[in-house]
């Protein structure tokens, strides 16, 4: 039988009252389990798994927020299970809640935590579990935890500074392309009607404009099928062909304005990560193997890939670097002279700092600019149907 989640009370070795949270097989496991922890359970409850389960997905913040308590807690002294206990409660997120505890009951098990984190490669990337893993081996966990928290908020801050910048341009163009097809189908018709009893002949541009809302109406929702189709058959060969995402991802760092900054934001991410890694103590040649998954840009991870081939024969990495192509020369003096004075893990995070800081700042700029551009679309695309519209009107009035 499975794991299934309990609620319960008890006291403390201190007397203090206490409540919290459990995965176990029975009632019996979970009060075995509190006595090891040397609490008197008074009240055990098994929890509705509808209830449970509720809460949503577990997103790459949450596993950041994770990351901090749980370094946070082992640095105040904390135990390890502990910490899960205190964490895994205090979760608004079921899902969370439920991971935490999984683990949890893993490492109470026996696991190490590296092999616990190791089951949900979903949450845990290879990463994350070779820092923890290296962090338990060098009795430095609280350290390394710290570094990790510290990686995944800065990963996480680049990643939201570009879908913020995102979102409002994105909005608005929904929210015209919605406009527009509400006037096309709905205001435009009302004009036709009109227009007939003039009794003339209509403008080009009106024409032209009745004639796409004609064509709307008629084969509007074949189009919507159609559209619908075609962004599922993309997404669905975007997941299953890696052809097909490195040609995405390399278009993307062609484009205009976005592509410079998908490209810092993919440099700060390589050097965040080989910072991470290198001042943890992994070798420089495995420490790239993760990198190169953490960049976010097929196009970069088979770079740093070919970058790793070439170190483990003996090639320097700034060397490596120049031959991908894909570094700016200032990327790579600073990494040559972490190199040659022993420093490459602060040099990386210097990098780091730098171009996190860069990508904020293109962000911002490029908000700025596109607020504007887009409301001289959403103007010429919404004002040329009224002026469509008033134009035969206007014919008509100077014929009078």
């Amino acid at each position: 039988m499975g794991n299934m989640p309990f609620v319960w009370e008890g006291t403390d070795r201190k007397g203090n009252k206490i409540k919290g949270k459990s995965m176990a097989a029975s009632e019996a496991a979970v009060r075995a389990d509190l006595r090891r922890q040397g609490v008197v359970p008074s009240r055990i409850k098994k929890q509705s798994q509808g209830l449970f389960h509720r809460g949503g997905k577990i997103t790459t913040a949450d596993i950041a927020i994770f990351s901090r308590q749980l370094a946070t807690m082992l640095a105040a002294g904390i135990p390890l299970v502990q910490a899960f206990e205190i964490v895994g409660n205090g979760h608004e997120n079921a899902a969370m809640q439920k991971l935490i505890l999984a683990i949890k009951a893993d490492v109470e098990g026996g696991s190490s935590l590296a092999e616990s984190l190791g089951k949900h490669p979903l949450y845990f990337d290879d990463l994350f579990v070779n820092l923890v893993e290296s962090g338990e081996q060098a009795g430095a966990l609280e350290t390394l935890l710290d570094k990790i928290a510290t990686y995944k908020e800065k990963t996480e801050a680049v990643k939201k500074k570009i879908k913020k910048a995102l979102t409002y341009p994105a909005a608005v163009v929904v929210v015209a392309f919605v406009v527009t097809i509400i006037l096309m189908i709905f205001v435009i018709p009302a004009f036709e009607d009109l227009f007939r009893g003039f009794g003339a002949d209509l403008p080009a541009f009106t024409r032209l404009v009745i004639d796409v809302s004609q064509f709307i109406r008629d084969k509007g929702w074949f189009l919507a099928i159609l559209i619908g189709a075609g962004f599922s058959t993309f997404f669905y060969f975007k997941k299953r062909s890696k052809a097909l995402r490195h040609w995405i991802d390399r278009v993307a760092l062609k484009i205009p304005i976005i592509g410079p900054i998908l490209k810092k934001a993919a440099i700060a991410r390589y050097a965040r990560t080989l910072s991470t890694m290198f001042s943890a103590g992994v070798p420089l040649v495995e420490a790239l193997e993760s990198v190169a998954g953490a960049t976010g840009n097929i196009v970069y991870e088979v770079g740093v890939l070919r970058m790793r081939d070439e170190v483990s024969t003996g090639q320097r990495l700034q060397q490596a670097m120049e031959n991908t192509d894909l570094f700016p020369n200032m990327v790579i003096q600073m990494i040559a002279v972490g190199e040659e004075s022993g420093s490459l893990d602060d040099m990386s995070s210097k990098v780091a700092d730098f171009y996190e800081e860069d990508v904020d700042n293109a962000v911002d700029n490029l908000s700025s600019l596109l607020e504007p551009m887009i409301m001289a679309i959403l103007g010429v695309l919404v004002g040329g149907l009224v002026v469509a519209m008033y134009l035969p009107i206007f014919k008509m009035g100077a014929v009078i």
